[in-house]
């Protein structure tokens, strides 16, 4: 099975490893827990298992007393936990998706969906080295001035976003600074179509403010958007 998100270097081979016939017996439990961390979310119960959450979809780990996942039930759990993961869960029926964009400079967390307890997908930058070279077209940016290159970290996340529905984008900071601006610009010069699709906006501190809190915001935008709309018609 192929991924359709960004992999690269450990979390790949450790993709593949799962997948691979027959089945191994020298999966690294790190290296697993790494690949689930950037894919998800991993909380530890107080009983010391992992519960790993994907799309809407959960996962028990039970943490292997040598250092390798050796197990094939074990290793055929984490096959199939990632092919029933692997796309996102679909909005609500009959409700256009409210799509929530959470970037920094660390990471892009996608919430397909602004209600309570909606689990995002997570991308971070694959390739920080290829993100040091200076962009072809870093003049769209900041006016010729040296500028990471965007395209490793923003081709994945717009094409999580494609497919419809409206777009909230949270970031911080501002200017050159702000990794939500760069977004919002290189979403508007590669995919102007798609790009009309974002509704707002808006500076957050990230750091200080629960999921649930975020979530909070995402509703409270989108149904004073959706006051004002139907107030002009």
């Amino acid at each position: 099975m192929k991924s359709t998100l960004p992999f690269t270097g450990s979390h790949l081979r450790t993709y593949d490893t799962i997948f691979q016939h027959p089945v191994s017996h020298n999966l690294n439990w790190h290296e697993v827990l790494a690949m689930f961390r950037h894919l998800g979310q991993v909380v530890e119960e107080p009983n010391g298992h992992l519960k790993v959450t994907r799309n809407g979809q959960t996962l028990m780990l039970h943490p292997p007393h040598t250092k390798d996942v050796s197990e094939t039930s074990q290793v055929m759990s984490l096959r199939h936990f990632l092919e029933k993961s692997e796309a996102a869960a679909p909005a609500p029926d009959g409700m256009e998706a409210h799509w929530l964009l959470v970037i920094d400079h660390q990471d892009a967390r996608i919430y397909h969906s602004e209600i309570h307890g909606a689990i995002p997908q997570k991308i971070t930058p694959h390739e920080p080295e290829a993100r040091m070279r200076q962009a072809k077209d870093a003049k769209d940016f900041t006016r010729g001035k040296a500028k990471p290159d965007p395209d490793s970290f923003f081709k994945p996340v717009a094409s999580v976003l494609a497919g419809g529905g409206q777009i909230l984008i949270f970031g911080t900071g501002t200017g050159t600074s702000s990794e939500m601006e760069q977004f919002v610009a290189w979403f508007k010069l590669h995919h102007p179509d798609e790009a009309k699709r974002i509704i707002g906006t808006l500076v957050v501190d990230e750091h200080h403010l629960t999921e649930d809190q975020l979530l909070a915001k995402a509703r409270d935008f989108y149904a004073k958007a959706a006051s004002e709309t139907k107030g002009k018609e």
